[in-house]
């Protein structure tokens, strides 16, 4: 019996022993984290900035406003007032040298071609005589000033002296001036044509030994940093339309600027019925050209709402949810949102976003399928 007893007690311990579990190890036991690491990576995508410009992938900054509170208008890129100047000779003539070509950079003060003038030695010879008489004139005055303090002339010719001087020197600051405005050259043969400003040389109707008269237009310049955006917009929406707006700028291939209302004109045009709206660019024209016909969406204050409107390639369905990529300081995020109204290309986030935030707009399902690509690599 006690033999029995012993067997039984061996037989049940043994297989206590091989039915309980053995605890994990540390190399089995999972990591504390890492479930949530797993996540979050899945929602998360790393991209340089070079390999983001490389994509063709644009990132668009959103700001607060309904689809009733855009209005989009065709507008054309023009230079500021400022940033454009005519060139023309200052005197009829013949041109004698070009130093610019079509398209060449130019400084400020930098001379673009000489015309040879009868009229610049007219004008030189002036400048000359004048010039001389003033100092005729100073050298006899000082003459009767002295002769007068010895009471040797009488005041009378002292004064006289002293009136043929101020007219002498009028004289000569009105030649002076004139040859000035009209850029003669020291020797008087020469009409400098003289760019005011800096840029580059966009018209040019200049050939050597060409006989021009002075309202011939010679050079266009135009300045590339100096643009504005002119939209066209009707009546109804220019009454909507204050200073200070945000917009964004579109291209015919793709590419987008922010800019802000600077003016709004208080009346329409006689033709096309519709009021100018003159947009200020962020940063620089960038890509755009005078004359470029470009997009303008303009977000007006007064019906802003608290949705937020994106262009509608900018959504992209993930995991069967409508989700936007944030831009982060190491590449992108996946931001779940909820949808309202879509028109017109342009999609209502109404939650899920806030104004501010940069989200990939123009090729964002390059990014999805990235992330697809990195969720099948894990």
């Amino acid at each position: 019996a006690g033999a029995a007893l012993v067997a039984a007690t061996g037989i049940g311990f043994t297989a206590a022993k091989l039915i309980t579990p053995k605890p994990p190890t540390a190399a089995e036991a999972p990591e504390e984290g890492e479930a949530a690491g797993a996540a979050h990576a899945a929602d998360t995508l790393v991209m340089g900035p070079e390999r983001i410009t490389a994509s063709g992938v644009q990132v668009q900054t959103v700001a607060t406003s309904g689809i009733a509170g855009e209005i989009v208008a065709q507008a054309t890129v023009e230079a500021e007032p400022s940033g454009q100047a005519a060139l023309t000779a200052r005197a009829a003539g013949s041109i004698a040298r070009i130093n610019k070509r079509l398209g060449d950079p130019v400084r400020a003060g930098e001379t673009l071609a000489l015309v040879e003038s009868r009229e610049a030695a007219q004008i030189a010879a002036e400048r000359s005589v004048a010039a001389a008489k003033a100092d005729l004139a100073r050298k006899v005055a000082a003459r009767e000033r002295r002769l007068f303090e010895q009471k040797v002339s009488p005041r009378q010719d002292y004064e006289t002296a002293q009136a043929e001087l101020v007219a002498a020197e009028a004289e000569a600051r009105r030649a002076a001036t004139a040859a000035g405005a009209a850029d003669v050259s020291r020797d008087g043969r020469y009409v400098a044509v003289i760019s005011p400003i800096s840029g580059r040389i966009t018209a040019m109707n200049a050939s050597l030994g060409a006989f021009v008269q002075p309202e011939t237009e010679l050079f266009r310049i135009a300045d590339p940093s100096r643009i504005q955006v002119e939209a066209a917009v009707t009546a109804m929406d220019a009454r909507r339309i204050q200073p200070g707006d945000q917009a964004v700028i579109e291209t015919t291939s793709g590419e987008t600027r922010s800019a802000i209302v600077r003016s709004v004109t208080p009346g329409v045009n006689e033709q096309t019925r519709s009021a100018t709206v003159v947009l200020s660019l962020a940063g620089g024209g960038g890509v755009l050209q005078p004359g470029q016909l470009v997009r303008a969406r303009i977000v007006s204050r007064q019906s802003a709402t608290t949705g937020i409107v994106v262009p509608e390639e900018a959504v992209q369905t993930v995991e069967g949810r409508d989700a936007v990529f944030v831009r982060t300081a190491k590449g992108f995020r996946v931001q779940p949102v909820t949808v309202g109204q879509r028109t017109g290309g342009r999609v209502e986030i109404l939650q899920g976003l806030r104004g501010g935030e940069a989200v990939a707009t123009r090729n964002a399902f390059l990014l999805k399928a990235e992330l697809g690509k990195s969720a099948e690599e894990e």
